[in-house]
């Protein structure tokens, strides 16, 4: 009797060991399980901008050179007769170079201004009476003062378009004027007259700080004292005014940090927005 149930003892606990080593592995793998997470989709969005540093209000120096082309409109001089009265003078000034520098203040980024010193070098000068009666030559050279102010439209790909006015005075020096016959020669005159500008040009951003300017100017001076008499010869000639056309390039260094206009917004990269897990 104990014998059996011996034996059945042993056969219970074979039986609940192959349950526990059939059923083991899957409770083993079932404790393990871990979920998988996966990101929500995002969908996708525009390009980030990051705005330059404003630019600094500052001063800036600029240096430039040209050719220009000065357009003579005639002088008038008085005869002694007779009849006494007056005649004209006609004639065409050669072009020349002309150097110049300045110092001004970069408002904001669309609006700057400027003093600025400019010399005309000698444009030779061929003219003649009316009717042909003499041959005259002489010269012209000159100092342009001016107060400018401009307009910076806006800057693309480091390039500023740019138009402007000025106002101020030109210290014009005649040169001697010499007449062909007779050989008379009249001393040239040297006076201050009114003068206006107006400009467009662009300049292109080499460093935030110094800028390549490339442009157009047309300056307008006023009439004045062109020659003065000598003995019974006539005399003295007052020019009509004259038209000049600059194409000039130069320098502009500002001082001062910020980005001076130079930079457009710059793109950085997507970051996207914290989102909750998806459990699978």
């Amino acid at each position: 009797m104990f014998k059996g149930d011996k034996m059945k003892r042993i056969a219970m606990s074979a039986a609940v060991a192959a349950l526990a080593v059939a059923v083991g592995p899957q409770a083993l793998a079932a404790d393990l399980y871990e979920p998988i997470v996966e990101a929500a989709p995002v969908a996708p969005a525009d390009p980030v901008y990051v705005e330059p540093a404003p630019a600094t209000a500052g001063w800036y120096i600029r240096g430039d050179i040209g050719g220009r082309w000065s357009k003579f409109e005639g002088a008038d001089y008085i005869t002694y007769g007779p009849p006494p009265g007056t005649d004209i003078l006609e004639g065409k000034l050669k072009g020349s170079f002309s150097l110049g520098g300045g110092v001004g203040v970069q408002v904001t980024d669309h609006f700057r201004t400027d003093l600025t010193a400019d010399y005309w070098f000698k444009s030779d000068f061929n003219g003649s009476s009316s009717g042909g009666a003499t041959v005259d030559v002489s010269s012209m050279s000159a100092l342009l003062l001016l107060a400018n102010a401009y307009v910076d439209v806006g800057t693309w790909h480091g390039i500023t378009p740019y138009i402007g006015a000025g106002i101020g005075g030109a210290h014009v020096d005649w040169g001697t004027l010499t007449n062909t016959p007779p050989g008379a020669e009249h001393p040239g005159s040297k006076n201050w007259r009114f003068a206006a500008a107006v400009m467009a040009g662009a300049s292109y951003c080499v460093t935030n700080n110094l800028k390549l300017d490339a442009g157009y100017r047309f300056a307008h001076v006023r009439s004045g004292r062109m020659f003065e008499q000598v003995g019974a010869e006539p005399g003295p000639g007052f020019d009509r005014s004259f038209n000049t056309h600059e194409v000039r390039a130069g320098l502009r260094y500002q001082f001062g940090g910020g980005s001076n206009g130079c930079r457009e917004p710059e793109p950085v990269a997507y970051v996207p927005p914290a989102v909750e897990p998806v459990y699978k």
